[in-house]
C-alpha cells in the first residue's frame, strides 16, 4: 500500500442510524393534496420505501417508478421518466407529481430538471399536474434531509407573492400525524389560519373507508402552497436548519415573509418558544386551555421527578428529534450520556449544548453514527434507558434496558403514527412514558416485586 492510499480513512456503515434521502422526499410529497410520489430509478427503490412507510404508518401507499432496466442505466432514463409521467397522469389524474432521484440516476448523471422541462414542452401543461423534481441521491444525506429538500423544492416551484394575508405558514419538519394535528389546532386557537407543508395528518393516518382511493384524501392544497409567499409569517420547526437555505428562508428572501425558526417544540421549554412566536404573530395571549395544558405537564414532572432524576439515557434518531428530546430530558432530570444521529449537519453538537445548558456534564455526541458504534458505546456507558425508534431494539434487548419508542420508523409496535411528541401535551405524554418505563423495569427486575409505589 502506498503512503498516499494508507492515509485515506476507510469507514463502513453497519446498520445505519438513518434512512435514505428519497424516502424522506416521498414522505414529504405524500403530504400534498392530490400528489403522487415518483422515484426516478429502479423498481426496487420504490418497493423498499413503500415497505418502510406502510409498516410505520399502517396505511396503503403508492410510489410510482420509472423502472430502470439495463438499457436505461447505460443510455439514460429520460424516456422511462416521460413514459412513467404519462402513465401516472392517466391512471391517477394527480394534481402534482413529486419526482425524486435515486442513487442510480444520480450516479449516471441523469439531468432530471431538463427531462421535466422537455416533458412539459412536448406534452403541454394545460390541465396537467404540476411536476416538481428534487435531487435526492440515496448514497448521500439522510431521510430528514430528503424530506426538507422536497419541501424546499415544492415551495420554490409553486409559492407566489402578493398582498399579505392573515394566514401563517407552518413548516413542521418530520413529525407524526398526531403532531401535525396538534400544531394546526394550536395555530387555530390563536385565530391564525394556517398552511402546513407537508400535511400528511390525514393522508397517512386516515379513517377506514369502504372504497380504496388511489390518492388518499387530505394533504396541503396546491392553492395553499401557492399562497405561501403572501403569508403573515412562517413558523419553521428545525434546529439544524437554522441559518441554512431552508424553505422558510427561501420564502423570506423571495417574498419578504418573516421566518420564525423555533425548533421542534418538544418539552415545555421548546414549546414555550413556539407559543411565544404565536403570541407575537397573532397579538393574542396563549389561550387558557393551553395554559392549563402546560400546568398539567409541570404537575406531572413534579409528581414523577423522583422516579427519573439521575437516570442515564442514550438518545438516537434524526438530529432535530434528538435535539428536542435532549431538551426535554434535561428539564426532567434525565442525563443523556450519548446523543447519536446518522445525520452530519455539522450543527448537532452546538445545538445540543444550546438547548440543554443545565446538564451536569456534556453528553457524548455521535454524528454520522451507525448502530454498530452506538452498541459499542452502550456497552461502556450502560444506560438506564434508550430513547429512539425501533432499530435500536436489539441494543436495548442486549442491555436489558427499556426502550422508549419515538420518531420514525416504529415497526414493532402499533400506533407509531399516532404518538404525540410536540407541545405541552406531548411533553406530558413523553414524560409519563419515560417514567413508567423506568418504574416497570425496576418492578420487573425486583426479586420480590411490588404493587404499590
Amino acid at each position: 500500500m502506498s503512503s498516499s492510499s494508507a492515509a485515506v480513512r476507510y469507514r463502513s456503515t453497519t446498520n445505519a442510524c438513518k434512512l435514505c434521502t428519497p424516502l424522506g422526499a416521498c414522505l414529504a410529497f405524500s403530504g400534498i393534496e392530490g400528489a403522487v410520489p415518483f422515484l426516478h430509478g429502479s423498481q426496487g427503490c420504490s418497493t423498499y420505501i413503500r415497505r418502510y412507510l406502510i409498516s410505520h404508518f399502517s396505511e396503503p401507499m403508492d410510489i410510482a417508478s420509472s423502472s430502470f432496466g439495463e438499457s436505461a442505466t447505460v443510455f439514460g432514463g429520460g424516456e422511462n421518466l416521460k413514459l412513467g409521467l404519462d402513465n401516472v397522469t392517466a391512471k391517477y389524474a394527480p394534481q402534482l407529481i413529486g419526482v425524486a432521484t435515486t442513487g442510480l440516476t444520480e450516479t449516471i448523471g441523469d439531468d432530471v430538471p431538463r427531462y421535466v422541462r422537455e416533458y412539459t414542452l412536448e406534452r403541454g401543461t394545460e390541465g396537467g399536474p404540476h411536476i416538481v423534481s428534487v435531487s435526492t441521491p440515496s448514497y448521500a444525506g439522510t431521510h430528514a434531509e430528503g424530506f426538507h429538500a422536497a419541501v424546499r423544492a415544492v415551495v420554490a416551484a409553486l409559492a407566489e407573492g402578493g398582498e399579505t394575508g392573515d394566514h401563517v405558514n407552518l413548516l413542521p419538519g418530520l413529525l407524526s400525524p398526531a403532531d401535525l394535528r396538534y400544531l394546526k389546532a394550536a395555530a387555530a386557537a390563536f385565530g391564525l389560519p394556517e398552511v402546513m407543508l407537508p400535511d400528511y395528518s390525514q393522508t397517512l393516518d386516515g379513517p377506514s373507508v369502504a372504497e380504496y382511493h388511489k390518492i388518499p384524501e387530505g394533504g396541503t392544497p396546491i392553492g395553499g402552497i401557492q399562497s405561501m409567499g403572501c403569508a403573515r409569517a412562517t413558523l419553521e420547526m428545525q434546529f439544524v436548519g437554522e441559518g441554512e437555505a431552508t424553505a422558510g428562508e427561501l420564502l423570506k428572501t423571495a417574498f419578504g415573509v418573516p421566518n420564525y425558526q423555533v425548533g421542534l417544540p418538544i418539552g415545555i421549554r421548546q414549546t414555550d418558544r413556539l407559543f411565544a412566536a404565536l403570541e407575537e404573530i397573532s397579538g393574542r395571549p396563549t389561550p387558557h386551555d393551553y395554559q392549563l395544558e402546560r400546568g398539567r405537564a409541570i404537575d406531572a414532572y413534579v409528581d414523577g421527578h423522583k422516579y427519573v432524576f439521575g437516570k442515564r439515557a442514550i438518545v438516537y434518531g434524526e438530529e432535530d428529534l434528538v435535539i428536542g428530546l435532549t431538551s426535554l430530558l434535561a428539564e426532567i432530570g434525565v442525563e443523556p450520556v450519548l446523543c447519536a444521529s446518522g445525520g452530519e449537519s455539522g450543527h448537532f453538537a452546538e445545538r445540543i449544548a444550546a438547548v440543554a445548558p443545565e446538564l451536569p456534564s456534556n453528553p457524548q455526541i455521535a454524528e454520522g453514527a451507525d448502530f454498530y458504534e452506538i452498541a459499542q458505546a452502550a456497552e461502556e456507558l450502560r444506560p438506564d434507558l434508550l430513547i429512539g425508534h425501533s432499530k435500536g431494539y436489539g441494543i436495548a434487548r442486549k442491555l436489558e434496558a427499556p426502550l422508549i419508542r419515538v420518531g420514525f420508523p416504529i415497526h414493532d409496535r402499533l400506533g407509531g403514527q399516532q404518538l404525540l411528541h410536540v407541545g405541552y401535551a406531548g411533553a406530558h405524554e413523553l414524560f409519563l412514558r419515560i417514567a413508567n418505563a423506568v418504574i416497570e423495569h425496576k418492578q420487573g427486575s425486583s426479586s420480590v416485586g411490588y404493587s404499590y409505589m
